[in-house]
């Protein structure tokens, strides 16, 4: 090759060179942007000098294989009657609604109020906590688990016995070591019910008897029990029968325990303003269904119209798999790439849901992905979406993330991809 062929293909190359940076940097869009908005990609990298812009935005349509059932369940027939005023079946993994009556009309809740007494013990304090009993909780009438004043007693203790055989002393006993006052924990318990989300909820008391000001929902109720169910050790103490405590047997006042197969809590109630009431936890089959049971008239009815909603809303439902972690659902192709020429996608997360058995056959799954991208791409970058619709509505979504990187070229891969194709020309 003579000196001045091999001038001409320095300059070439150096011309090439800085004509790419040219192209790279102008209208760049990095996935940092991408990351935070994927509405904001699709309206807004239009672009045709951004190395992101969608040459096309599309949707793909994916059939029943996406979708994986755990079990089949035979349908029932219609919804039960109950006794009970208010009532509620919520799946705990979901928090989908399966059953509902009168579900938001707002009622006094008696002794089921103590779940949320549970919550802020447990959020505020130890369980080897030492809690000196004042007069007033010891002197308190209704269900007791037989408290001494000026004693001292483990908070440990106290939550048994408020949530296993409903306790107005411990509830006391637990507001005023906490909050000070009983007004003052009223605070704490208010405010977790809107962190929650019981925006329809009000405590006066920690333990449930009738007040102005004291009321929920069997919706709030509802997610209120949710919320305490991710609790371990508010677990392990509903489930129990009975509890041992200064010499005496506390029993259990939740008949479901025993009267219903998969019963794992939750708590009673009853005044003369509340009725009976009850929250059930029972899980079957893979499923936690939460009930609950507002303003029934005796305590059979109660527990006839738990057992009506539970078995329902297992016959009825079954839990449905709709997409796994880290499963490949698509590709986009890379531009100026050095290592792959194409991305894999797969959903960011697990996605579940509790359907009726007629409805599994109504899903269909929606990809919003561009069709091309450049490099560089990390894994773990959002790509896209996913949707999963029911009939004409979305039951859930989430995004789309890179399965594999993408690395950028740099100056000697493009220096080499010109000898290559120089060498190859003149063969």
């Amino acid at each position: 090759m003579k000196k001045r062929d091999i001038l001409y293909l320095l300059v070439i190359m150096l011309l090439i060179y800085a004509f790419s940076n040219m192209v790279f940097n102008s209208g760049h869009v990095s996935y940092k942007d991408l990351d935070e908005s994927m509405a904001e990609f699709v309206n807004e990298s239009t672009d045709d000098s951004s190395p992101y812009a969608f040459d096309e935005y599309y949707s793909e349509e994916i059939g029943e294989g996406w979708v994986y059932t755990d079990e089949e369940v035979i349908q029932t027939g219609s919804e039960p009657v109950i006794n009970a005023r208010s009532a509620i079946v919520m799946d705990f993994e979901t928090g989908t609604i399966l059953y509902e009556k009168n579900a938001y009309r707002k009622r006094p809740m008696a002794s089921t109020t103590k779940i949320m007494t549970a919550i802020i013990a447990f959020e505020n304090s130890s369980l080897d906590e030492d809690v000196l009993i004042s007069p007033k909780a010891a002197g308190m009438g209704g269900s007791v688990m037989g408290l001494k004043a000026n004693t001292v007693v483990k908070m440990r203790d106290l939550l048994h016995g408020l949530l296993i055989c409903s306790g107005n002393d411990a509830a006391v006993a637990i507001a005023e070591h906490i909050g000070g006052t009983v007004e003052d924990f009223c605070e704490l318990m208010n405010r977790k019910a809107l962190e929650i989300g019981a925006f329809s909820t009000s405590f006066s008391n920690p333990h449930g008897l009738d007040a102005e000001n004291h009321y929920t929902t069997a919706y709030d109720l509802a997610k209120i029990t949710r919320y305490a169910l991710r609790i371990p050790e508010f677990n392990e103490i509903i489930r129990k029968p009975e509890f041992y405590f200064n010499g005496r047997t506390l029993k259990n006042t939740n008949e479901m325990l025993t009267h219903y197969e998969g019963a794992d809590g939750v708590k009673t109630g009853y005044t003369g303003l509340a009725g009976r009431c009850l929250v059930t936890s029972a899980t079957r089959n893979n499923m936690r269904l939460i009930s609950v049971v507002l303003f029934c008239d005796t305590k059979d009815l109660r527990t006839s119209s738990s057992r009506k909603i539970l078995d329902y809303s297992f016959s009825e439902y079954s839990p449905v798999e709709l997409l796994r972690k880290g499963g490949v659902l698509g590709k986009i192709n890379v531009e100026r790439s050095r290592t792959s020429q194409e991305i894999l996608v797969g959903a960011a997360e697990n996605l579940k849901a509790v359907l009726k058995n007629n409805e599994k056959d109504t899903l269909y799954t929606r990809i919003s992905i561009p069709k091309k991208v450049t490099a560089p791409v990390k894994k773990g970058t959002i790509m896209g979406t996913i949707s999963i619709y029911k009939n004409d509505s979305i039951l859930a979504e989430t995004s789309l993330i890179a399965l594999n990187s993408a690395e950028r070229k740099v100056l000697s891969d493009y220096i080499n991809q010109v000898v290559n194709e120089w060498v190859h020309s003149i063969r």
